[in-house]
C-alpha cells in the first residue's frame, strides 16, 4: 500500500481539516430525530432564508444550467460595482468569500513569506497561509484594559509584521467573537502598515453591522492599493448553498487574483440569485431587524442565565458556558439544537450560536437551561 503522506506536500500534512456545523440530516440519522424538529444555530446562516426575488431569479436560470456560467460575472460585478461606487476591474468573484481568501493566499503567500492574523480569528487564515507553506504569525488578542476582551488587537498585529510578512488577515467583525475595529482604529493600522503587505479586510458580515463608528473600508481603496476588502452573499443575503462572494481591491491586485481564479468559479445560479438580493433592500431590512431583536433575545436570556458571552454585532453570539463546552454542545444535540463549539479557536468554554428566529432562539433558551440544570 503506498502511503500517500510520503507524496503530499510538507505544509499540507500538518493542516486540519475545517470544520463546518452539523447538518440537520446527520444528527437526524444519528439520534433518530425528527428533522423538522431540529433547530440549527450553527453556521450563521438567514434564517429567513434568500430573498424571493433570488428564488424567482434562480427558477428562471434554470432552463440554462446545460450552459456554463458567464466565466467573467459580468452582470453581478457590474451591479456591484455601480452599488459601490467603483469600477468592474477592482472586482474578483469567488466561490464564497473563503475562495478569495484562498486566491490571496495562493498569489502573495507561499514558502519563506509570513502571514499575519489574531488570535481567535476566523479559521481559514491559517488554513490557507500554511496549505501554501506560509509561516502564519499570530498575535494576541485583546485582554479587555485597552480593547474588548478577544478582539483583534492591531498594535499587537503591527508588531509581528516583519521583512517576510506580505499579507495581514482582519476580520471585521471577527468571528466567532462578533468583536470589531473602529473606523479610526482600522485607518491607523491601514497608514502604519508597509506599503509591501496586502491588508485583508473580511467583511462577511458588513451587512449586520449598526454601530456608527464601524468602518466601509471600500471607501477607502483609493487611499490604500494594498488593501483588499472581501464580503459574501452567504450571510445577510442568505445564499450560503450557493457560494458567492467576492473581493474588491487595487485593478492590479484584482488581475493577479483572477489569474489563479478557477474558471467558472461562480455558478450560473449564484450568479442570478447575487444580482437578484442586491435589488432586494426590503428583504435585506428584514434580515437585519430580525437580527437587531434575536440578538437582544439571546443577550438577555445570557444575562438572565449568568452567562458571560462576547457582545456581537454579527449574527451570532458566542457565550461562556462556564466550564468545558463540549459536553454541553453534545446535551443541545441530543435536545435537536445544533450550535458550534469553538474550542479550535481557543475557546474551550465557549459556544456559538447563531441568531435564528424568535421560536428557534427561544428552543434554544430552553434547551440550554434544561441542559445546564442537568449536568
Amino acid at each position: 500500500m503506498v502511503n500517500f503522506q510520503m507524496i503530499a506536500v510538507q505544509p499540507v500534512l500538518g493542516l486540519t481539516p475545517y470544520q463546518p456545523g452539523k447538518p440537520i440530516e446527520e444528527l437526524a440519522r444519528e439520534l433518530g430525530l425528527d428533522p423538522a424538529k431540529i433547530v440549527k444555530l450553527a453556521s450563521n446562516e438567514n434564517p429567513l432564508g434568500p430573498s424571493p426575488r433570488a428564488l424567482a431569479a434562480m427558477d428562471a436560470a434554470l432552463g440554462e444550467t446545460a450552459r456554463y456560467p458567464d466565466g467573467s460575472g459580468f452582470a453581478l460585478k457590474g451591479e456591484l460595482a455601480r452599488r459601490l461606487g467603483t469600477a468592474p476591474e477592482r472586482i474578483t468573484l469567488g466561490n464564497g468569500s473563503n475562495d478569495v481568501l484562498d486566491l490571496v493566499a495562493r498569489v502573495f503567500l507561499g514558502p519563506g513569506r509570513s502571514a499575519v492574523f489574531s488570535e481567535h480569528a476566523f479559521a481559514v487564515y491559517p488554513i490557507a497561509t500554511q496549505a501554501v507553506g506560509a509561516e502564519a504569525r499570530v498575535a494576541p488578542a485583546h485582554d479587555g484594559r485597552r480593547g474588548p476582551r478577544y478582539g483583534h488587537d492591531l498594535g499587537a498585529m503591527l508588531d509581528r509584521v516583519a521583512d517576510d510578512t506580505t499579507v495581514v488577515f482582519v476580520a471585521n467583525p471577527n468571528n466567532p467573537t462578533g468583536t470589531y475595529v473602529t473606523a479610526k482604529e482600522l485607518e491607523d493600522f491601514l497608514v502604519a502598515l508597509p506599503e509591501w503587505v496586502i491588508a485583508v479586510v473580511d467583511e462577511a458580515y458588513f451587512e449586520y453591522v449598526e454601530r456608527d463608528d464601524y468602518p466601509d473600508a471600500v471607501a477607502w481603496l483609493d487611499r490604500f492599493p494594498n488593501l483588499i476588502v472581501t464580503r459574501t452573499f452567504s450571510k445577510a443575503y442568505g445564499l450560503a448553498g450557493l457560494r458567492v462572494g467576492y473581493a474588491v481591491s487595487h485593478p492590479q491586485v484584482a488581475e493577479l487574483l483572477n489569474r489563479v481564479r478557477q474558471p467558472f468559479n461562480v455558478n450560473h445560479l449564484a450568479l442570478a440569485a447575487a444580482v437578484a438580493a442586491l435589488d432586494d433592500g426590503e428583504h435585506l431590512e428584514r434580515t437585519r431587524r430580525l437580527n437587531r431583536e434575536g440578538l437582544r433575545q439571546l443577550e438577555a436570556a445570557f444575562q438572565r442565565l449568568g452567562l458571560d458571552y462576547i457582545p456581537s454585532i454579527g449574527n451570532f453570539v458566542t457565550v461562556d458556558v462556564g466550564r468545558e463546552a463540549r459536553p454541553v454542545f453534545d446535551a443541545l444535540l441530543r435536545e435537536g439544537v445544533i450550535v458550534r463549539p469553538v474550542a479550535n479557536y481557543g475557546l474551550p468554554n465557549h459556544l456559538r450560536v447563531s441568531v435564528g428566529t424568535k421560536a428557534e432562539n427561544d428552543a434554544f433558551i430552553a434547551a440550554l437551561e434544561r441542559v445546564l440544570g442537568g449536568l
